[in-house]
């Protein structure tokens, strides 16, 4: 009898399926997956993967923007509930009211939003690209939305421009504590802090090292030291471990979890595959003005 792992191998050749998942998402997951990443890397591989069936184990807002940067194929998640909080946390009212207030603005959106805000936006950006895109705008108000923490943090590589800033957050990096941080540090001094920009300026302040989900794992691989504390969703510790078998990484007492990420199983990826399942589709009027957002982003970010 075939394991579920061996049903997924089977179901990817016979209907066409491409596996694209989310450092975030199980580790279990991960291993069936043919591509691994964070939300930047997985948009590109989204627009240069031949199969004509693409299959998103993350939550919904990354399935929406593979459908939208790929239009005429299918896209599913591996689980239809999966979803992002901070992606809601925008608000198109507000968006009208700035533009309305502000001359010389860009609506910088953050890809961790919905389609219909991102149909708002001059251009979508990722953590890993925000700075780069963000200084070759010509415009010098820049509306940073949603994620408030994310926006703080390129404001502060970008002094020339005048940030906006949303009251979005992620939950699972807002809850990190530098008391929690610190203690972890007090009891492995020779730990490096890596932390994601999405934490706030008070955690960020202690790390030797902040970036995206994709520059913790480079920056991990390349430095010399031998333990770490990660401030950022425990998924990725499959992929530090995986790379640097020599290396310890810690979390904290309070171990962060994105629920939405954790949803997703192996079994999940197996239903949707096999019955072509959960597939996401978005209004084409809101499909057309998203597109340039992200088309917009992957272009500045070359």
């Amino acid at each position: 009898m075939k394991n579920t792992t061996e049903t997924i191998q089977e179901l990817k050749e016979e209907k066409d399926i491409v596996v694209l998942a989310h450092y975030y998402v199980d580790g279990e997951v991960q291993r069936i997956a043919d591509y691994v990443g964070d939300s930047y890397y997985l948009s590109k591989v989204a627009t240069q993967v031949p199969q004509k069936n693409i299959l998103f184990c993350g939550v919904r807002f990354m399935g929406e923007s593979a459908k939208i940067l790929n239009p005429e194929k299918r896209v599913m998640m591996a689980n239809a509930l999966a979803d992002c909080p901070m992606a809601h946390m925008a608000s198109i009212e507000k968006i009208k009211a700035v533009r309305k207030a502000y001359e010389d603005l860009a609506v910088v959106c953050y890809i961790n939003s919905t389609a219909a805000v991102k149909a708002h936006a001059d251009v979508c950006v990722t953590s890993a690209n925000a700075v780069k895109i963000v200084r070759k705008l010509p415009q010098r108000n820049i509306y940073f939305i949603p994620d408030q923490n994310l926006g703080r943090y390129v404001a502060a590589f970008v002094p020339e421009k005048n940030f906006i800033l949303d009251d979005g957050f992620c939950h699972v990096h807002a809850d990190l504590r530098a008391d929690t941080i610190e203690q972890a540090k007090a009891a492995n001094p020779s730990a490096q802090v890596l932390a994601h920009p999405e934490c706030t300026a008070e955690v960020l302040a202690l790390a030797d090292y902040v970036g995206s989900t994709s520059g913790i794992i480079e920056f991990a691989g390349m430095s010399e030291a031998e333990s770490f504390i990660v401030c950022t969703e425990e998924g990725v510790r499959h992929e530090l471990e995986k790379n640097n078998p020599g290396k310890t990484f810690a979390f904290g007492d309070e171990v962060p979890i994105c629920s939405g990420m954790k949803s997703i199983t192996i079994e999940g990826v197996a239903s949707a595959m096999l019955n072509l399942a959960n597939e996401i589709q978005v209004d084409t009027a809101v499909s057309g003005k998203s597109n340039l957002a992200l088309n917009r982003m992957l272009e500045l970010a070359k």
